[in-house]
């Protein structure tokens, strides 16, 4: 990795993350071979990029020609052995434990001592994933955050075996690819998710318990705190079960009440009242405009 104009970067996953991630590489000029299981995946991933940029051209704020250079620079494949030759790996999977596990056991043949393996976990222990790797095969968290085309900060989760040297290296690749990173240890939540986590769910108790209307609790951490966007229309953008997912992950591995899924956040998300996907979470989103759900549970 001594050249980084030269740095050729590999992801493994091309879902919503792993499809943002190859496209935040690929705009900075970096050639991505992107893997995925099957050809019908591989296309989806492409198309995602595509669609993504198409936005971008018709806000104004992409030219065509960039997405025709990025879309050009990004090689996809099924097979892991295409990674044999690159310089930085990141693997954007399923977030399952076993699932990761088996993508880098998978890697092991194509990769050497000099290759920075990368894991794009939002909550599991990196440890924990490279068990069965090489010692001489340091695995490392790189988080980025969602949609990663739009947000700067990547979390650079580094475990106990991981040197100062390899730290060095992937925060300077982040630089590379416009993203700004922060170091942090490896324990649950890491660092924003640990501290972002307990707001969200003191904010969905705080509604639940009647303190507030929807709006009102938005408006006041708006206003009052400043924050760009109040916590329950945050929620419906993030995905309710994506939330539920991560809360009750953290709080068992941890067992800290601030983790504890909220009764309402369980019932929101088992009557598919997911947020902005699914057309309703805290809010309603009828005809393209977000309205405000009544108490009731009805909607105005």
């Amino acid at each position: 990795m001594d050249n980084q104009s030269t740095w050729k970067v590999g992801v493994v996953g091309l879902g919503a993350m792993g499809s943002g991630i190859t496209q935040v590489v690929a705009s900075h000029g970096y050639a991505v071979t992107a893997v995925d299981t099957s050809d019908e995946r591989c296309q989806q991933g492409i198309d995602r990029i595509e669609r993504f940029m198409q936005r971008g051209i018709e806000l104004g704020k992409t030219r065509p020609e960039d997405r025709d250079r990025v879309l050009n620079g990004i090689r996809v494949s099924t097979s892991l052995g295409d990674l044999a030759l690159n310089d930085v790996i990141i693997e954007a999977v399923y977030e399952n434990l076993g699932v990761k596990q088996e993508v880098f056991r998978g890697l092991l043949p194509y990769v050497s001592a000099n290759t920075i393996l990368a894991t794009n976990t939002s909550g599991l222990s990196v440890h924990a994933i490279a068990q069965g790797l090489p010692l001489t095969m340091p695995l490392i968290g790189l988080h980025f955050f969602n949609p990663p085309q739009l947000m700067r900060l990547v979390e650079v989760v580094s475990p106990l075996e991981v040197s100062s040297d390899v730290i060095g290296q992937v925060k300077a690749f982040c630089n590379a690819i416009g993203k700004e990173p922060v170091v942090v240890k490896d324990r649950p939540g890491f660092l924003v998710n640990r501290l972002l986590i307990p707001y969200l769910n003191q904010a969905i108790d705080a509604f639940d318990h009647q303190l507030a209307s929807r709006e009102d609790l938005d408006n006041a951490v708006e206003l009052g705190l400043g924050y760009p966007m109040g916590p329950l229309k945050l929620l419906d953008q993030i995905g309710l079960d994506v939330h539920l997912h991560a809360t009750t992950a953290l709080y068992q591995q941890t067992y800290l009440p601030e983790f504890r899924p909220p009764i309402i956040l369980e019932e929101l998300v088992d009557a598919g009242r997911l947020g902005h996907k699914t057309g309703r979470g805290f809010y309603s989103y009828g005809k393209g405009k977000q309205s405000v759900a009544h108490d009731d549970g009805s909607d105005e």
